[in-house]
C-alpha cells in the first residue's frame, strides 16, 4: 500500500521532523510512505472572510495538484467522522482488500482545507473537537497510521 501524507507548509520543528521520521522507519514493512509538502499561502494574521477563502482555495489547488486521480482520499477536518485507532485500521484494511492501493490523507494550513479538497475527499476523519496545530498533526497521523498496520496485522502496541 501507498500512503500519502498531503499537508500545508514547512515543517520546521526538529523534534516534529524527528519523529516523524521515525514512525516512517518504523512504516516501511508495512507501506511506502510519501510526505508531500505544499506551500503555505502568506497571508496577513487578520483576514476578511473572503481574503480567508482566496487563502484557503489557493493552498487547496496545490494540495490537489498532489493527489493522483486513483487515490482514495481522505482529508483531516473538525467535522469529520470520529475514528478509533481500531476504525482506521479497519478502514485501511478494507481498502487494501478492495484493491485501493493509494490513499492520501490530507492536512489543511492554519484555516483549514477549501471546499474543493473537502469534495475531493472520499472521507472526512476529524481527530476530536478540539484544534492541534496543524505541524503536530502529521506525527500524531503518522504514528496513527503505524499504529494501525500493527492492528491489522495483530501485534503489539496498539494497547
Amino acid at each position: 500500500m501507498h500512503i500519502q501524507i498531503v499537508s500545508v507548509g514547512k515543517l520546521k520543528e526538529s523534534y516534529l521532523v524527528q519523529g516523524i521520521a521515525e514512525y516512517v522507519k518504523r512504516l516501511g514493512p508495512y507501506a511506502r510512505i510519501t510526505l508531500t509538502e505544499v506551500a503555505d499561502e502568506k497571508a496577513p494574521e487578520v483576514l476578511s472572510p473572503a481574503e480567508e477563502r482566496q487563502v484557503v482555495g489557493r493552498e487547496g489547488d496545490r494540495i490537489l495538484a498532489q493527489i493522483k486521480e486513483d487515490a482514495h482520499v481522505v482529508a483531516l477536518a473538525i467535522g469529520g467522522e470520529l475514528w478509533s485507532s481500531e476504525d482506521l485500521a479497519s478502514h485501511l484494511d478494507k481498502l487494501g482488500t478492495y484493491g485501493k492501493s493509494h490513499v492520501a490523507f490530507v492536512i489543511g494550513g492554519s484555516l483549514g482545507l477549501s471546499e474543493a479538497v473537502l469534495k475531493r475527499a472520499d472521507k472526512k476523519l476529524s481527530f476530536g473537537r478540539l484544534t492541534y496545530p496543524h505541524q503536530l498533526m502529521r506525527l500524531v497521523l503518522v504514528e496513527q497510521i503505524y499504529r494501525a498496520f500493527r492492528i491489522n496485522r495483530g501485534e503489539p502496541y496498539h494497547k
